[in-house]
């Protein structure tokens, strides 16, 4: 097939050379001339069509990126808790403290931590090689009253070895081997608590073979070949002049949704923060994203200018979009705030947003729980939040029937009909300029052959003259 289009269209060119030659006439212009009266108009349709379709893709995908990032950037800033009362310790080198919920709003509480929660550790007296074999035999482990019997064979009998054994029986100890000037020293370390103390006693398979003592490696009661650094003990903490015990010092279970971070011994004072800095931010930020959507949607809608002046899924967005104002975004009693319009931000006559900063102080400073209950993440819950408000509209907008997926899914195929429209529109084209260029390459032929033959006689009839 190549061959053969090769051949045909070097044959084209050559009669294109040729053409006039008999006729004197420019008939590879005006070939052309008839081509592009034929297919010019159609060309230019496909064409407009074409460029029509690119926008409104191009368009669609601004669109579905600027409202996911949105939803995107407002999830993540409510999930980080910035907007939520926070829990505040008075000495945070003594406790520190985190959480969010119902829990928190109410936290008022005086801490003092007695005790902080310990691990036992223990370390063997004499430094060693590190390859320095001991006898075989065994590590009995005891620990939370269940004792574990660690087999050490010939591969285990080093330091490394013994250490690597601990370690990998998944009791809850670490095993360490750390080299100082004088040699290895072999440290074995439990959790925190007082359940978590351990003892272990070493004994050896042959007490008369070479190499070092298992019984070196024993901790607890009698032992003489390892010191105890630390015991096992649990945190004691009085909180409300209530005392309890707990094996660490990270504390979740004492007060609702909060955590706390013992650090030291001493007493602290446990209260809230309320966010309304971040909550006047976050307003702001929020108008000010919203604004730009609106910008891109109004230029993408404009019935002269824009690519998605008809697009149902664009138009539905802004819609959606402009009743954000008004959408009830939390449950709040009787006179409390509910929208973004009782808190202060306003609908212009041109669909962007203001926000009344007098108006958003005062419901601060009057309604704080029920202005941070309009920024709660309550996705997947009635009212559940601003959040869960944009996130609805998000995913209504992605939707693959109506929303943004479905239109460029409508409009790439459309595309890829024009594409190929125009592709045969070039085929035919070029046979109709092929067929003209034959058609008039005969003609031209012909019109040389009369052109000849009139010569011939024009020369016949002066010979004739002259010899009269």
């Amino acid at each position: 097939m190549t061959t053969t289009s090769t051949t045909a269209t070097s044959s084209t060119a050559s009669i294109v050379k040729t053409l006039g030659s008999g006729s004197g006439l420019d008939t590879a212009a005006i070939v052309a001339a008839l081509v592009d009266a034929q297919f010019a108009a159609r060309n230019a349709s496909l064409t407009k069509r074409a460029d029509t379709l690119t926008a409104q893709i191009s368009g669609l995908s601004k669109l579905k990126s600027g409202i996911s990032g949105f939803d995107t950037a407002l999830r993540t800033l409510v999930k980080g808790g910035t907007l939520q009362t926070q829990p505040i310790s008075s000495a945070a080198g003594v406790a520190a403290v985190t959480g969010t919920g119902a829990g928190v709003a109410g936290l008022a509480a005086t801490l003092t931590v007695n005790r902080l929660a310990s691990a036992q550790a223990a370390t063997t007296n004499t430094a060693v090689s590190r390859t320095a074999p001991f006898r075989q035999g065994t590590l009995d482990v005891t620990l939370g009253g269940t004792t574990t019997t660690l087999t050490i064979g010939a591969s285990d009998a080093t330091l490394d070895g013994v250490a690597a054994k601990i370690n990998a029986a998944g009791l809850g100890l670490t095993a360490t081997v750390i080299t100082d000037g004088g040699g290895a020293r072999l440290t074995v370390k439990g959790a925190t608590g007082a359940a978590n103390a351990f003892t272990i006693t070493g004994g050896d398979g042959d007490s008369a073979a070479a190499g070092m003592s298992l019984a070196d490696l024993s901790v607890g009661g009698s032992a003489t070949g390892t010191t105890a650094g630390t015991t096992a003990a649990d945190a004691e903490l009085v909180l409300d002049g209530a005392t309890y015990h707990r094996a660490t010092n990270s504390v979740a279970d004492l007060l609702t949704g909060v955590r706390l971070d013992l650090k030291a011994t001493g007493s602290t004072v446990l209260g809230t923060s309320a966010p309304t800095v971040s909550i006047s931010q976050a307003v702001s930020d929020f108008v000010e994203t919203y604004n730009q959507l609106h910008a891109e949607l109004a230029s993408d809608l404009d019935p002269k200018t824009g690519a998605l002046h008809n697009d149902p899924a664009a138009g539905a967005l802004l819609r959606q979009l402009g009743a954000m104002t008004t959408t009830v975004l939390a449950a709040n009693p009787a006179g409390a705030p509910r929208t973004l319009g009782d808190i202060g931000v306003k609908t212009n006559r041109d669909g962007t947003l203001t926000v009344d900063p007098t108006l958003l102080t005062r419901m601060l400073t009057s309604y704080p729980a029920a202005v941070e209950a309009m920024f709660a993440d309550g996705a997947g819950a009635s009212n559940g939040g601003l959040s869960a408000a944009l996130g609805a509209i998000a995913t209504r907008a992605a939707d693959r029937t109506y929303g943004f997926d479905a239109e460029t899914s409508r409009a790439t195929t459309q595309q890829s009909d024009v594409a190929t429209l125009q592709a045969k529109a070039t085929d035919a084209a070029a046979a109709m300029s092929d067929r003209l260029t034959k058609q008039f390459a005969a003609m031209d032929t012909r019109v040389a052959a009369y052109k000849s033959t009139q010569d011939f006689i024009k020369q016949q009839v002066d010979a004739w003259n002259k010899s009269s």
